[in-house]
């Protein structure tokens, strides 16, 4: 599918200057632009962000109508580009002082910009120490539009999970609708998810997962969209037979306020139609060439494969006011329903609405959420 979008090349150069234009209002003079710049290789160093600042006189024109507001995600404006609110920033991985967890940056594919970043607990980092633990493989959220693993809600988010844990993780970086509209977020989990697995005989290119990765026991998670791509990416395996090494082995999947829809609305989505109508909205806008809300993709209970879901164990987690909060309730239904045969459980967080653990980290809510999925990860 050809872009028509003005920023096309922030997701097809591969790790190259990404440009993300901010606000741009009739009423504002001084244009305000952020870039993210992600290394070409390892040795130029992690992703950095600088900002400029270009003074000019604005008229009013089509580069500054809106045509599609997705607040608090992003603004698509007439003339075509794009304004991306949110997950824009970039923290360095670094050795955490409060949780003595190590990050460091790799890439995953040079000719489509995946990458990740990788983290090992404490345990894992002591020198001399090749303890082999839980592997964790986790997509962030945002609609499949915004956000990237090195933005520091997402940095501090799975650092703190693997310091409780005690896990190795591996957090993807994969290409953003819509200039890489959807399925191209799953190809590039997949591909991801088995770049990580190929480590499992102890001689690939990251000599982290070599030593310290348990592939007898990997997990998928994520939030939001990242727990639909997590979702999907199990089910793949499932489908192929596993993540493509015959030496891992996907045991569960962390499902956190998961991005699932339908045309007809269950529970108390009807109560709420403007949040339906943005959970829809959000979809279309990210696969436009789908069949609507009942695509397999978005609508779980209209796949026919779900049963062959290709792990043991799923834990799902829904928050109180969450408008996605009965589809999480709905998909272990249909799971169960489903003929697969391993076990599902559902957690919900009283009075807190969606992913509110990223706003809210040390909040009682986030802190059981954290502690919730290390008790999944590491129980027998």
């Amino acid at each position: 599918m050809q872009n028509m979008y003005s920023i096309s090349l922030i997701q097809t150069l591969p790790l190259s200057c990404l440009h993300f234009s901010s606000i741009h209002s009739p009423k504002i003079t001084r244009l305000r632009r952020t870039v993210i710049c992600l290394s070409s290789s390892l040795e130029s160093g992690p992703p950095t962000s600088t900002t400029t600042t270009t003074s000019s006189t604005m008229a009013t024109s089509s580069a500054d109508e809106v045509a599609h507001d997705f607040f608090p995600f992003l603004r698509i404006y007439k003339d075509g580009h794009i304004e991306r609110i949110t997950g824009i920033d970039v923290v360095p991985p670094s050795l955490d002082p409060k949780t003595g967890v190590e990050s460091k940056d790799v890439v995953i594919s040079p000719e489509t910009g995946v990458a990740a970043r990788l983290y090992i607990p404490k345990s894992a980092a002591a020198a001399g120490q090749r303890q082999k633990l839980p592997l964790l493989v986790y997509f962030h959220g945002g609609g499949f539009c915004v956000e990237t693993p090195f933005c520091a809600k997402y940095h501090h988010a799975v650092n703190n999970l693997v310091a409780e844990a005690n896990v190795v993780a591996v957090s993807i970086h994969y290409r953003l609708a819509p200039e890489n509209p959807i399925p191209i977020a799953y190809d590039d989990s997949w591909a991801a998810a088995k770049w990580v697995v190929s480590h499992s005989d102890g001689t690939g290119p990251d000599e982290w997962l070599n030593s310290h990765a348990d592939f007898k026991r990997v997990f998928l998670a994520g939030d939001s969209a990242g727990a639909n791509i997590a979702h999907h990416v199990a089910l793949r395996a499932g489908l192929e037979g596993g993540l493509g090494s015959g030496n891992s082995k996907l045991v569960g999947i962390a499902l956190v306020h998961p991005y699932f829809w339908g045309s007809e609305l269950i529970g108390d989505e009807v109560n709420h139609p403007e949040k339906a109508k943005w959970a829809e909205g959000i979809w279309r806008f990210a696969c436009p060439g789908t069949s609507g809300s009942d695509d397999p993709l978005i609508n779980p209970a209209k796949d026919p494969n779900l049963g062959r879901l290709g792990c043991e164990r799923v834990l799902v987690c829904v928050a109180e006011k969450d408008i996605l909060r009965e589809r999480g309730y709905y998909y272990k239904e249909i799971l169960e329903k489903s003929g697969w045969e391993g076990t599902t459980e559902v957690v919900e967080a009283i009075d807190d609405d969606h992913v509110f653990h990223l706003s809210k980290p040390t909040c009682d809510n986030a802190l059981a959420l954290v502690k919730k999925i290390s008790s999944f990860i590491n129980q027998d």
